[in-house]
């Protein structure tokens, strides 16, 4: 958790609803995805300093989804850090570094969780079936999903290369409360408007971002849908199209 979301809307609709100021060039070449998957290109809103004037200024960006540490030999060890647990981002030296200087949001139609079936009473082996659900605000609002992100420098590209830089990002989780727990014990981290400017502020600190991310959670409306989503070659709204769900996964109309 979280390991699949849906990011579809426009570019500029992000931008109004994140009051961006600037949309970075690659921004608008990232198709709308109904199945974000690890290692994707993924759009993230941050506050940077612009690269023409000097001044701070909040920026819509891609960056891929998987956190590349700064120290890491080789960018592989990003597919096992697409998610951050908000108990340990002051420990882990991965994380720690960028949650002081390096906050992100992760803009989300919604996400996707899976729901294992109760164990068989007869102690049957076999793969666990699993219900999907996509899981979106009950307002009908954009996710914003709390990332950290980094810069990683490629050593086998010359100086001048743009593409020496890798920006790589990860989403921050906690554990599930209330009738969401009944479909996964841990949820991302989505954080309300009105904390968006002091979580993206590069002048908010780390002990004060540490203390953001414990907001209470929006509510969420959980939807079954099919185990097509289960494929990342799958792609497409009809990923979000309502199923029923199978008879043991929970039912209830929202999280």
């Amino acid at each position: 958790m979280c390991g699949r979301y849906a990011s579809f809307r426009e570019d500029q609709a992000l931008a109004d609803e994140f009051a961006v100021a600037v949309v970075a060039d690659d921004v608008r070449l990232l198709p709308p995805s109904w199945n974000v998957a690890p290692t994707d290109g993924v759009r993230i809103v941050v506050e940077r300093a612009d690269q023409a004037t000097g001044e701070i200024t909040r920026q819509l960006r891609v960056a891929r989804w998987g956190l590349v540490p700064s120290w890491a030999k080789d960018p592989s060890v990003g597919a096992r850090m697409i998610n951050a647990r908000v108990e340990t981002l002051a420990q882990k030296s991965a994380f720690a570094r960028p949650l002081a200087t390096r906050r992100a949001l992760l803009p989300a139609d919604g996400y996707y969780e899976w729901q294992a079936a109760p164990p068989p009473a007869t102690g049957a082996k076999g793969r666990t079936p699993k219900q999907p659900f996509f899981l979106t605000p009950a307002d009908g609002s954009v996710a914003a999903l709390a990332g950290l992100y980094e810069f990683w420098r490629d050593p086998s590209k010359d100086d001048d290369d743009p593409a020496r830089w890798l920006v790589s990002a990860t989403v921050v989780t906690r554990a599930s409360t209330g009738p969401l727990a009944a479909i996964h014990d841990r949820r991302p981290v989505l954080l309300p408007h009105d904390v968006h400017d002091a979580w993206l502020d590069p002048a908010t600190g780390a002990d004060a971002a540490r203390a953001i991310l414990d907001v209470p959670p929006p509510a969420l409306v959980a939807t079954p849908v099919s185990t097509r989503v289960n494929a990342v070659a799958n792609d497409g709204p009809e990923l979000l199209d309502p199923v029923e769900p199978a008879p043991w996964a929970y039912g209830g109309p929202d999280a």
